[in-house]
């Protein structure tokens, strides 16, 4: 590394993030790490409080951009153009770091091996997250590995049928090389999943990926019931872009799924000391509209035509959000 280059720069793309960036920015303010790093937040048009909250941190470097001009891809390719750090680590704006050793943690892999060129964090779902999304959030990420540990993900046979360990990764908690983005594989400039994407790039192109479990995170989306089907909409349009096989669900799928999900939550939920007896007896109502909401867009996105805009459009939350 360069005498005058940083060690990393932490990049969070803002758009009406007021929530939680002002945790999200004391936390990177209380990282212990050995070395320099700055953070840099891209804004594309924020109109609420987020741009007098970066006016408070002065340490933080602001890059506007207009809204049309933001992409999931292309707009992180452009922070590591713009990044001074050898690598370059991402949180989305609602993605709070859980303790002051999360940027360590999320670097420390790149010293394992050279083939390693992308590292992902984990995700712990807010304490009011409700129980589908907590499940599931727990679920997903318990399946990459013990959280004492590091697992590194690459092109072997052995894995061939393992979907998850070639395409998962997130950018919501994550980090790459930043010499590697700019040269060799950048974020692929698509409307979703370009996270899925560039992690099956790498495995496809004979590179390493890690899962890094003690770089926590604090995330899960905060959704309306409605918001929920939508993003389920728009995720599973996403996967289908990218080639991930996804076959047509009938509605007698539907009601089978949601009903036997929703089950297998509601037995979790009795069991979960998270919630107090009043809370359980909630979400014993509630959550299985979750299901039946997720089920019911996943069979939209599933027998949608891809070539379809207008009707992709009509049923999802990414475009209803950018006209609002």
């Amino acid at each position: 590394m360069p005498e005058n280059e940083l060690l990393a720069t932490v990049v969070i793309p803002t758009y009406n993030g007021e929530l939680y960036l002002r945790r999200i920015l004391t936390a990177l303010r209380e990282q212990k790490i050995d070395g320099e790093f700055e953070v840099m937040v891209i804004d594309s048009g924020s109109t609420d409080a987020t741009l007098d909250i970066v006016s408070d941190y002065p340490e933080v470097r602001l890059h506007e951009i207009k809204n049309s001009e933001f992409g999931h891809g292309k707009t992180r390719n452009l922070a590591a153009s713009l990044a001074k750090g050898t690598f370059v680590a991402y949180l989305t704006h609602d993605a709070i770091p859980d303790h002051d050793g999360w940027l360590r943690e999320l670097l420390a892999p790149f010293s394992i091996d050279d083939r390693i060129k992308a590292v992902m964090g984990k995700q712990n779902p807010r304490p009011a997250c409700f129980p589908l999304m907590r499940y599931e959030i727990s679920s997903v990420f318990a399946r990459f590995g013990p959280d004492f540990g590091t697992t590194l993900f690459y092109g072997d046979e052995a894995l061939s049928g393992e979907l998850d360990a070639i395409t998962f990764y997130s950018d919501v908690n994550s980090a790459t090389r930043r010499a590697f983005l700019i040269e060799t594989i950048p974020y692929r400039d698509v409307s979703y999943a370009e996270d899925q994407m560039f992690g099956r790039d790498i495995i496809e192109a004979g590179y390493w990926k890690a899962y890094a479990p003690r770089a926590s995170v604090e995330h899960s989306n905060d959704v309306t019931l409605q918001e929920f089907g939508l993003r389920i909409f728009d995720e599973t349009v996403g996967l289908r872009r990218i080639g991930t096989p996804i076959g047509p669900l009938s509605r007698a799928g539907v009601i089978k799924y949601s009903l036997l999900t929703a089950a297998h939550d509601s037995a979790r939920i009795v069991r979960d000391p998270g919630y107090s007896k009043k809370r359980k007896l909630y979400w014993l109502v509630i959550n299985p509209l979750y299901h039946a909401r997720k089920w019911a867009n996943y069979r939209r996105a599933s027998i949608v035509d891809l070539e379809d805009e207008k009707a992709i459009k009509a049923g999802s939350l990414e475009e209803r959000r950018n006209r609002s």
